[in-house]
């Protein structure tokens, strides 16, 4: 359930958050970040459970 609500969370912040925050990124510097974030709370969750 957890799994679901983050991917869906990060779906929906990567696509729409630059409209819904107001937040400027021409660069994709942003979008980056997110993705970084996303990846290495995997990488982590993935290290805690096994």
């Amino acid at each position: 359930m957890m799994v679901a609500l983050a991917g869906a969370m990060f779906v929906a912040l990567f696509g729409w958050g630059s409209n819904y925050f107001g937040w400027s990124d021409p660069d994709g510097k942003v979008q980056l970040a997110l993705f970084t974030t996303f990846v290495l709370g995997l990488v982590c969750g993935y290290k805690t459970k096994g």
